[in-house]
């Protein structure tokens, strides 16, 4: 079963791909090796999802827009290789979760993205990973992420 109609069993539709909010390339290609720069969340006009886990958002929002950066780094990933089909497995993942200081539990705001990895990739989806606190994310927005893929060998 290719990715997209794994999507499509799912019922996710992905969102348009971002376009890059800086200089820097959204997926950079090197040997077998994909690495994806910082994703965040939109909403459905393309706007930034925003708040502070902790004070604006509760744990489980903050979920939801840590898997809403899994759509929009799929989106990109896309974008960038192609077809998803490229990936053979997601390798590390580096979340960052604008909280407040006495938020303590970022690895389940960051299960959103990771259980999201694993519906579309199954056990290929489940990455080393680490989720960290910060005071402030570009945008006010409550989730960043950044990967490692590794791709399947290109056709000679």
């Amino acid at each position: 079963m290719t990715i997209e109609a794994r999507l499509n069993e799912l019922g996710i539709t992905l969102p348009p791909a971002p376009a890059p909010g800086g200089l820097y390339t959204p997926v950079v290609v090197v040997g077998n090796m994909a690495y994806v720069s910082g994703q965040v969340a939109y909403d459905a006009k393309g706007e930034f999802l925003v708040g502070r886990v902790g004070s604006d958002l509760t744990e489980e929002q903050g979920a939801a827009a840590a898997r809403a950066v899994a759509h929009a780094m799929l989106a990109t990933i896309k974008a960038s290789l192609g077809s998803l089909d490229r990936v053979k497995r997601v390798v590390k993942v580096l979340g960052f979760v604008n909280s407040t200081p006495d938020f303590l539990t970022h690895p389940a705001v960051m299960n959103g993205f990771s259980n999201a990895m694993i519906e579309v990739y199954g056990e290929a989806g489940r990455a080393a990973r680490s989720a960290i606190g910060t005071s402030i994310l570009p945008h006010n927005v409550p989730v960043e992420v950044e990967a490692v893929l590794e791709l399947h060998p290109s056709d000679p």
